[in-house]
């Protein structure tokens, strides 16, 4: 009687702790992530992500609105894109950028985490005036870029593109899409 008391309650015990234990489990497994914990997946690194593809063209001319240069570029003009901008790029040619669009002409304002390539960051106003260049950014680094005076575009070359082609603050741009 004594043994089989004890297989009985052994057998409860046992049962209780699976129960116990698949509870713990799905209650656990199931929590939604806490909205204020973002988890950054942007540096796993994917090829759709990395390749360059043409969207568009930037025309930079001098203040007489004489054509300098032609790049093409990619359009970054939703918020995701705008967060990802040329993160995680290991390259891009001479005449390949990204070109910003914001909604709104206001203050803008830019940092390199994540970004391996030193770049020139030219802030445009909505008159297509370059207002601001930061040149030959740091990679990786986290200050703050600010535009000083408000800006509707950005355009990010390779560092030292803006030396090279003289393009300086006051001179304007153009652009189109494909």
């Amino acid at each position: 009687m004594k043994i089989e008391m004890y297989n009985r309650n052994y057998n409860m015990n046992k049962f209780f702790f699976y129960i116990s234990l698949i509870t713990v489990l799905l209650v656990f497994g199931c929590q939604k992530e806490p909205d204020n914990i973002r988890i950054d997946t942007t540096n796993q690194k994917d090829a759709n992500l990395t390749k360059f593809k043409k969207q568009g063209e930037v025309f930079f001319q001098d203040s007489l609105k004489t054509l300098v240069k032609k790049i093409d570029v990619e359009i970054a003009e939703n918020d995701d894109a705008r967060h990802l901008g040329l993160m995680y790029r290991e390259g891009m040619q001479e005449d390949q950028g990204m070109f910003f669009i914001f909604q709104n002409e206001e203050p803008q304002s830019f940092y390199m985490k994540n970004t391996v390539l030193p770049l020139d960051i030219i802030f445009v106003n909505k008159s297509l005036h370059i207002v601001k260049i930061h040149k030959n950014t740091e990679p990786f680094s986290e200050k703050s870029l600010p535009s000083i005076k408000p800006a509707e575009y950005v355009v990010e070359v390779n560092a030292g593109f803006t030396d090279k082609f003289k393009i300086k603050e006051g001179d304007r741009i153009d652009w189109r899409r494909n």
